[in-house]
């Protein structure tokens, strides 16, 4: 039997990150990764193997390399079983190793319903971190002509870009009244579907599909109402699960929702067992409520944290919640979004404010490159306290959501944005004057005083 201090199940960027934070805060420490393929896809990079980075080879993570480089022990296999009172985990080939902590991070694997008439045809298929499955999915749509991706969330419209870009007539069909209609507010989300369909994609909003028609491979498609489409080809990007089988047949306690019970250390209900990753349960920053996020930045955080307290914890290094930073990018447009949005806010019960200023990302305006730059912030009414916010620009766009991401987890108020110093260059950002993150809180600002006004 192999022996090691700690194990982790899983080598994605959960477990990867789980391994290389507790090496580098436990080095005396033996760490063993085991995961299931020898090669790593890097997740939010999936969609643009079918176009801008044409071979998946391109979009491999250098995981072996990481963790060798750092002293990490890394094996291709599968845990079938966790016997988590004799800390001994079983591989499929027969094979145990002993443990003294465990990091469970299984991730994810994508759905395919069951109530779906059709999904089982061939030419159907799903996004998951499969490298093979996804070579092999490459080269069976390059005899197809018509696609239709089923789910307009962030993979689904990335994909029906790259697809198209690629020459296949694409139909992006989303049930919800608009793309990305969980991730941004009504405002933003038209400025997104617009732009999307002006590069080619077919979008069809406010219905879903009924079934997928064929005898042996996809023929059409068949809505809700009756509707037909001719089809070659069906991408169902409709979401994930969590990959949470091992851990229950194990005796480790997983919430209705499917998802590992942790607490803020990342620890689960079982003494010295961890989860992190898309298989561990999430709670919303601002909410607290549980939500099924699956970042691979949520991801990492999580595998920082379980990673620093596997052996000691510091009580200042919690996971407090997820705060679901998300930004994706269509030509030279970037798009972002943080924390809660305008209309999810509405439906939680949270009084807000809002501000949203639209400018452009150099100054003068008239330098090469310049794009427009939009910022909208949303903070709770009473105390003025940013809990969400949106952005559109260029290349620096997802850096941005991410200030308001770190603005969010550190509970900024609009003030703190107005007494904000910030380094400005007329080639890199906005104007110090016309700063659209500093003028959006200046919006919220300006209610919050007339608010006050109006109740004197």
């Amino acid at each position: 039997m192999t022996k090691t201090d700690v194990l982790i199940i899983g080598g994605s960027a959960a477990g990867m990150v789980a391994a290389l934070t507790g090496k580098s805060h436990w080095a005396k420490k033996e760490f063993t990764l085991i995961k299931k393929q020898k090669d790593m896809m890097v997740p939010c990079g999936i969609p643009y193997i079918f176009s801008t980075l044409s071979d998946s080879e391109k979009n491999l993570m250098p995981v072996d390399i990481m963790l060798n480089k750092n002293g990490i022990t890394s094996l291709v296999g599968e845990v079938v079983e966790i016997d988590t009172a004799n800390k001994v985990a079983a591989l499929a080939n027969g094979e145990k190793i002993s443990y003294v902590k465990l990091v469970i991070a299984t991730g994810s694997a994508p759905i395919k319903p069951k109530w779906l008439p059709g999904a089982d045809l061939d030419n159907v298929f799903v996004i998951p971190k499969d490298k093979y499955y996804l070579d092999d999915m490459k080269n069976k749509l390059g005899q197809s002509k018509n696609i239709a991706v089923i789910g307009a969330g962030f993979i689904g419209v990335e994909l029906s870009d790259e697809l198209t870009k690629h020459g296949y007539n694409v139909t992006l069909v989303e049930k919800l009244p608009h793309i990305l209609n969980l991730a941004f507010d009504t405002e933003i989300a038209k400025m997104i579907h617009e732009m999307l369909a002006s590069r080619g994609v077919n979008i069809i909003t406010g219905k879903g599909i009924s079934k997928v028609i064929g005898t042996e491979k996809v023929e059409a498609i068949e809505f809700e109402d009756g509707q037909m489409m001719a089809m070659d080809a069906v991408v169902l990007s409709i979401g994930y699960r969590p990959n949470t089988e091992l851990a229950k047949k194990s005796g480790i306690y997983v919430d209705e929702d499917n998802f590992i019970a942790v607490d803020e250390y990342m620890r689960t209900h079982v003494k010295d067992v961890f989860a992190v990753g898309d298989c561990a349960q999430k709670r919303d920053f601002v909410t607290r409520q549980r939500v099924s996020t699956m970042l691979a930045s949520t991801a990492c955080a999580e595998a920082r944290i379980a990673g620093m307290n596997l052996f000691n914890l510091n009580v200042v290094k919690t996971f407090s919640g997820t705060i679901a930073i998300y930004a994706t990018a269509l030509g030279d447009t970037g798009f972002g979004t943080a924390g809660v949005t305008e209309q999810r806010a509405e439906a939680e019960g949270l009084s807000t404010l809002t501000g949203m200023f639209e400018g452009v990302n150099r100054h003068p305006g008239n330098l090469p490159g310049t794009h427009k730059q939009i910022v909208k912030l949303i903070a709770a009414k009473n105390s003025g306290v940013i809990i969400g916010g949106e952005a559109v620009g260029g290349s620096e766009t997802g850096e941005l959501t991410n200030v308001i991401g770190l603005a969010i987890q550190n509970r900024m108020s609009v003030n703190s944005f107005l007494t904000m110093q910030i380094g400005t260059h007329p080639c890199l950002t906005a104007s110090p004057a016309a700063y659209p993150l500093i003028k959006a809180a200046e919006i919220i600002a300006t209610k919050i005083l007339q608010n006050m006004k109006e109740e004197e």
